[in-house]
């Protein structure tokens, strides 16, 4: 009985050493290097039109000056905190070499960069850069 009882430990002292390997691979695996970043193009932009989609309660359809005579459609989540009169005028942080997407018929150029607590919502919010400078 003792000899099975010490096997059954040193079976469980084996486990966890392999589940702490599993887990600290998985916590590098989840790290992403500089160059992983330096590929994230991000930008700000100047919301200049927004709507609500006229298919979801939830998404909200901005027209973004990112700079240089580029106007992108971006398609967000945030209807639940923002009218689309709060957000005209605002600058914004935009992921711009996101690839486009379709998002209920409509198709999203980019990502607003938003914040999350709880049921709140709070776009990144840029004040004195001009549109298309790059934040990095």
């Amino acid at each position: 009985m003792e000899n099975e009882v010490l096997k059954l430990i040193m079976e469980s002292k084996e486990n966890f050493k392999n589940a702490e390997i599993i887990m600290n691979a998985v916590k590098e695996a989840e790290c992403i290097t500089i160059d992983d970043f330096a590929k994230v193009e991000l930008k700000v932009g100047k919301i200049i039109a927004c709507e609500k989609h006229p298919d979801a309660d939830k998404l909200l359809v901005s027209k973004i000056d990112v700079g240089n005579n580029d106007v992108r459609t971006i398609v967000s989540g945030i209807a639940g905190s923002y009218t689309p009169g709060q957000l005209i005028g605002k600058k914004v942080v935009v992921v711009t070499n996101l690839k486009p997407a379709k998002i209920k018929g409509i198709e999203s150029q980019g990502m607003i960069l938003a914040g999350k607590e709880g049921k709140v919502i709070e776009v990144v919010n840029i004040n004195g850069l001009k549109e298309g400078t790059r934040i990095s």
